[in-house]
């Protein structure tokens, strides 16, 4: 049984850092892209960042860039995103998903999915 459990969420005010992580177990974990995506109220889910199985590709949104870190430590089967200068924008539901297929790094389509890890950023 495949489970992803996220964790590390909170507030935090405007310019501050939250690390992200996300314990897998169940699956091979170096055969699969990792990737974090967050849903705000009243918008759609968006991939925030990917990382590939080696940990040598890495995707990510292009408001986050410079910001965040996606990193995984395949010893432990988790994948961390490190959040830094954290804005309002930045408020969302943040969820942990895994894929196992060869999508571009870009890809939305994911196979199995955490419940997610709120992250409110106060102004």
């Amino acid at each position: 049984q495949v489970q992803l459990v996220e964790s590390g969420g909170g507030l935090v005010q405007a310019g501050g850092s939250l690390r992200l992580s996300c314990l897998t177990s169940g699956l091979t974990f170096t055969s699969y892209r990792m990737g974090w995506f967050r849903q705000a109220p009243g918008k759609e889910r968006e991939l925030v960042a990917a990382i590939s199985g080696s940990g040598i590709l890495t995707y990510y949104k292009d408001a986050v860039k410079g910001r965040f870190t996606i990193s995984r430590d395949n010893a432990r089967n988790t994948v961390v995103l490190q959040m830094n200068r954290l804005n309002v924008e930045d408020t969302a539901l943040y969820y942990c998903a895994a894929d196992r297929r060869s999508l571009p790094m870009g890809s939305v389509e994911y196979e199995y999915w955490g419940q997610g890890t709120q992250v409110t950023v106060s102004s």
